[in-house]
């Protein structure tokens, strides 16, 4: 087995594993992600690097509350309350971007961030206080993945691979997260998981 095959089940230690700019594995709302310190450059360019994808495609933020939202990104009154109203949960909500995050994370103008409602990842954002950055943990071009154990097959043997997995078993399956643009008058671009009246 290799040595980044550990399922993982103290947040304390994968706090730890993010604060030193390693990638995990663990699920999120909806699949298993790969995630990382949004604020390294290094992690987030690992993330690039481990998916085999070319840079220049910006993945979602997830951040801790609202507070933490408004530090990367500008959010108006009307899309606070819209934040309250669906988050924690699975709608990513892109606003202008304040441009803090690294180049590499594709926010320097505009920004996808979301609370998730997994509890795992919100006792990670509570513990670690930064933002991460987070991505479907499959390789460019295949499916989203589901299971503990296909998600280490699906980076097993290869160059590079995550630091950590933390394997959850089977999730359920789930669509992607709904996405609403709210640069471009709260347009839905995505309608997902998300339920948005």
């Amino acid at each position: 087995m290799d040595t980044w095959k550990i399922k993982e089940t103290n947040v304390d230690s994968v706090v730890v594993a993010l604060q030193q700019g390693k990638v995990i594995i663990c699920p999120t709302d909806t699949v298993y992600g790969l995630v990382a310190d949004a604020t390294n450059k290094e992690a987030v360019e690992r993330i690039f690097t481990i998916k085999g994808r070319e840079p220049g495609k910006a993945f979602p933020i997830f951040v801790r509350d609202i507070e933490m939202a408004k530090e990367f990104g500008v959010v108006d009154s009307s899309q606070e309350s819209f934040m309250k109203k669906y988050w924690p949960g699975k709608v990513t909500v892109i606003v202008r971007s304040r441009g803090v995050l690294p180049d590499v994370t594709g926010t320097t103008e505009k920004i996808g961030m979301r609370i998730p409602g997994y509890p795992f990842l919100q006792e990670i954002l509570k513990k670690i206080d930064i933002p991460l950055i987070g991505t479907s943990a499959n390789l460019s071009g295949n499916p989203p993945i589901l299971s503990g154990q296909k998600v280490i097959a699906e980076f097993a043997g290869r160059k590079y691979t995550p630091d950590v997995v933390y394997d959850a078993g089977d999730l359920t399956s789930s669509p992607p997260s709904s996405v609403v643009d709210f640069i471009h008058q709260a347009a839905i671009i995505r309608k997902g998981s998300g339920k948005i009246q």
